[in-house]
């Protein structure tokens, strides 16, 4: 039993050393490429604060398709918008850079609709809240 034993510690002992040092440079490669498509290299780990920054009245645009001649109105109007991100990124931020709009496409008739509001923001800034988060959309009777 104890022959067994050490042949099986001892026998072809480079081979074995050879070969779980291969597979750790194996583990360790596709480990290394994994974290850099993901953009997690240790290096880019430190966490960064966060703000949050509130615009008033933005303005709510409305998305209907090209062949649609319907007048209707929505309620509000405009909107205030809540972003989040990196504090030197807010600093420089306008209203403008954010959109906020309303999708009609495919709404055929409706009476007392509400939609839900869209906002586009860009890249390293995020939508934290808005209100409200629905508009009502009017559409005037048929004469």
């Amino acid at each position: 039993m104890i022959i067994f034993l050490r042949d099986l510690v001892l026998k072809d002992i480079w081979l074995k050393l050879f070969s779980l040092g291969l597979a750790i440079l194996v583990w360790f490669t596709l480990n290394s490429m994994a974290n850099q498509k993901e953009g997690l290299t240790t290096r880019q780990l430190p966490l960064r604060s966060t703000e949050q920054r509130t615009f008033s009245n933005v303005p709510v645009a409305v998305m209907s398709s090209a062949d649609d001649s319907r007048s209707f109105r929505i309620n509000p109007k405009q909107v205030d918008v809540t972003v989040q991100g990196d504090p030197n990124l807010l600093k420089g931020l306008n209203t403008r850079d954010i959109r906020v709009l309303v999708d009609l496409t495919g709404i055929e008739a409706a009476h007392d609709l509400r939609k839900r509001i869209e906002v586009s923001t860009p890249a390293g800034v995020t939508r934290a809240r808005v209100e409200p988060e629905e508009v009502q959309v009017v559409f005037p009777p048929k004469d």
